[in-house]
């Protein structure tokens, strides 16, 4: 139980990233409590219209049932999220534990700098079985398709007119992007560090899906 004179301090972190209420609860539940934080939660919620925007954000299409890996990276989807706030981003999802990876491309999302990118995040994560995209140029280019066989991975691309295959991808994209332009409204951080604590959070709330957070499945340990 946290004291009282500690918890306004403690509800301005866990809504520092914009997430909503039902996010930010989630990640209460899992690291703090007093009696009536849920009220004061809905409270700070409704308050802020960065937070508000996120509540009342349009639904994303259904996912497309893939069925869930038996480990983490087995299984990863793969998108571009822009332009926005002027930039790129290459968001990279694992299936199995929803732990996301977002690199800011700024401009250039040619497909040499694409399999970069890939190559440091499969150096840090390991190499996949599988990587889901959608038809993009870079994703289709024969540099891309090269660099995937020499690697042993599986590639699988969504079909036209049915996005939701790429879906997981694109549902976090969607919440990424509601995140980062509430607080582009508040403070002064550069993008990279705005970024970084959205991804602090997401990776430490516990996930719809899963029930759990994405780091429980990739460290014993939480990062507080």
């Amino acid at each position: 139980v946290i004291p009282t004179n500690l918890r306004s301090e403690v509800l301005q972190v866990l809504h520092e990233s914009h997430v909503g209420v039902v996010r930010m609860k989630a990640l209460n539940r899992s690291y703090v409590w007093w009696p009536g934080i849920d009220s004061e939660i809905e409270g700070l919620a409704k308050g802020c219209s960065g937070c508000q925007r996120v509540q009342h954000a349009p639904k994303c299409s259904p996912l497309h049932p893939w069925e869930w890996p038996s480990t983490p990276w087995q299984h990863i989807h793969v998108d571009f999220a822009g332009p926005f706030i002027g930039m790129m981003f290459l968001v990279i999802i694992d299936a199995h534990s929803k732990w996301p990876e977002v690199i800011i491309m700024h401009s250039k999302t040619t497909t040499s700098k694409t399999v970069e990118a890939l190559r440091t995040v499969f150096a840090r994560n390991g190499l996949p079985e599988k990587l889901v995209s959608d038809n993009g140029p870079q994703f289709t280019a024969e540099e891309f398709q090269l660099f995937l066989k020499k690697n042993g991975v599986k590639h699988v691309t969504s079909a036209p007119y049915h996005p939701t295959t790429n879906g997981l991808a694109e549902r976090f994209i969607q919440t990424m992007k509601q995140s980062l332009t509430s607080m582009k409204e508040e403070d002064l951080d550069s993008t990279q560090t705005k970024l970084s604590k959205f991804l602090m959070k997401y990776r430490n709330t516990p996930h719809s899906t899963t029930g759990e957070t994405p780091v429980y499945y990739l460290s014993p340990k939480l990062i507080p």
